[in-house]
């Protein structure tokens, strides 16, 4: 029964607690015991909340007991991306400066998430403030791809994504500031949306690129993806940038696509987004995805966004340069680690030093001198303007090209996961695994990763690109994309998924 129950999509364990089938309670212990069982192999989590996810499936089986009306999705259980603060949950944002830290505050989100009703697992593992496409930048060690334990799960949200592909959570909340959503996403074989900026409230969210960074459902199935969207979506006065309209209707969205009919949608292939360096199989599973989408009555045309070949270089300068800003509160005084010098006396520029030094890892240090340089004064137009320059370019290929076409797509990352280690020392090359999900987050345009199949047994993923507010494209676009894929391999992909060790970790808290 355990294992049934872990394997269910959300909305599947939505209707079998409103039937009375289950309970919350079981439904959450469940994920608990799988969590217990295999995530010493696969270090998804960094804390796992057994107390408080179980308090919350209690309180909503007797509120249920008792005839009170609840939200869709009131008792399946859910995790959470470690950068997304949590009242009496420790939040590290993946850092050993953050370690211990316990916020005095919900964000918005997770607000949302207790209001509808959900048991929270625990906190996911992360790149250090989500800098990183691999989730090897942790300062509390790697997460492991569950269809290889050898490979990498994608970053910066590698722990959410492997949460969720292996049966730990339904559903997962992960941040998309370059596509730390959806390349995850497309290397575990799970959906990954990355909602309109501004759609799902950045309050409590740990900036790392303000102008960038956007919550977002990781879960199985595209309609599991619009369920959690609507819960934590909407308007929140206090994010300055939250838009103020309401959430388009992504649920119904889904389920008209999971008719399985594109009929008159429009669908643009992005010339610049299928150059080189692009694995062989990964053309092959999109172009067969193409193909589908033509038998379900899309037109398919290629459109051409010439600046996307400037967004990598773009984006390597506005997020250092926002990040070197946002990390500079970060200096020993007013919370998370501090370090007194040993050489001479603790000043504050000294123990800020020494603080940033033992704190940060080689990452985000990086990252820092990078943006802190752009920022400097004489170099200020020449980098950081110069690439906001190239910014507003690439906003306009995206409104040119929605001119033509309903959506955009392409392949989701180039390849399929790389091995743990293999690109640790090589920067550039760790970059370029977000070369096709950038141009969104420059544009604050929403965007998708759904599986569209294996390449040498590892899953690769197919993006689809919506205009600004018009998040529920995404979701008609990719359920139909997934109804067909679906039907050609006789199930959901991650059925394909090997089994996965099961050792009790060795400790899940930072």
């Amino acid at each position: 029964m355990a294992a049934d129950l872990t394997r269910r999509s959300a909305a599947d364990l939505a209707q079998a607690l409103r039937s009375g089938e289950v309970s919350s309670v079981e439904v959450t212990q469940a994920h608990l015991d799988r969590i217990a069982a295999v995530d010493g192999a696969v270090h998804a989590f960094l804390h796992v909340s057994t107390e408080d996810a179980l308090a919350t499936a209690r309180d909503v089986d007797a509120r249920r007991a008792a005839g009170e009306e609840l939200p869709a999705l009131a008792g399946v259980p859910v995790a959470v991306k470690d950068v997304v603060v949590t009242k009496g949950m420790p939040t590290t944002a993946g850092s050993r400066i953050l370690s211990g830290w316990v916020p005095p505050y919900d964000a918005t989100l997770v607000e949302r998430l207790r209001a509808a009703g959900m048991p929270i697992l625990g906190k996911t593992n992360m790149d250090e403030f989500a800098m990183g496409s691999s989730t090897e930048h942790s300062a509390y060690g790697d997460t492991h791809n569950p269809w290889d334990l050898d490979r990498i799960p994608g970053g910066s949200g590698g722990g959410s994504a492997a949460a969720v592909a292996a049966f730990e959570a339904p559903l997962a909340i992960g941040t998309d500031t370059g596509g730390s959503i959806r390349q995850p996403g497309a290397v575990t074989g799970t959906v990954g949306v990355k909602p309109t900026y501004g759609g799902v409230s950045r309050y409590g969210l740990i900036a790392l690129a303000s102008s960038l960074d956007q919550a977002g459902p990781v879960t199985r199935t595209v309609l599991d993806s619009a369920l959690l969207h609507e819960v934590i979506g909407g308007h929140d006065p206090r994010d300055s940038t939250s838009l103020a309209e309401p959430l388009p209707d992504v649920v119904g969205a889904a389920r008209l696509g999971l008719t399985g009919d594109l009929t008159g949608v429009r669908v643009g292939v992005v010339r610049e987004l299928d150059g080189e360096g692009y694995q062989a199989g990964v053309r092959d599973r999109f172009e067969e995805s193409l193909d589908l989408l033509r038998g379900a009555g899309a037109e398919v045309v290629e459109v051409s966004c010439p600046h996307f070949d400037y967004a990598l270089a773009a984006y390597y300068l506005i997020l250092p340069s926002e990040a070197s800003s946002n990390l500079a509160k970060f200096d020993g005084m007013r919370f998370g680690l501090r370090v007194e010098p040993t050489d001479g006396p603790a000043t504050a520029e000294r123990v800020m030093g020494a603080t940033r030094g033992a704190g940060f890892g080689d990452e985000v240090k990086r990252r820092i001198i990078l943006g802190t340089y752009a920022l400097s004064a004489g170099y200020y137009d020449a980098y950081y303007g110069s690439a906001q320059k190239v910014r507003t370019l690439i906003q306009r290929d995206f409104a040119a090209a929605f001119e033509q076409v309903d959506v955009l797509v392409s392949p989701t990352a180039p390849t399929t996961a790389f091995k743990l280690g293999e690109k640790l020392d090589d920067p550039l090359a760790m970059y370029l695994n977000d070369v096709a999900t950038i141009p969104a987050n420059l544009a604050g345009v929403p965007g998708m990763s759904v599986p569209n199949g294996l390449v040498d047994g590892l899953p690769v993923g197919f993006q689809i690109l919506a205009p600004a507010r018009a998040d529920d494209r995404l979701y008609r676009v990719g359920a139909a994309l997934e109804t067909l894929l679906e039907q050609r391999w006789g199930g959901p992909l991650l059925a394909q998924a090997p089994e996965l060790p099961t050792a009790a970790p060795e400790g899940s808290q930072p």
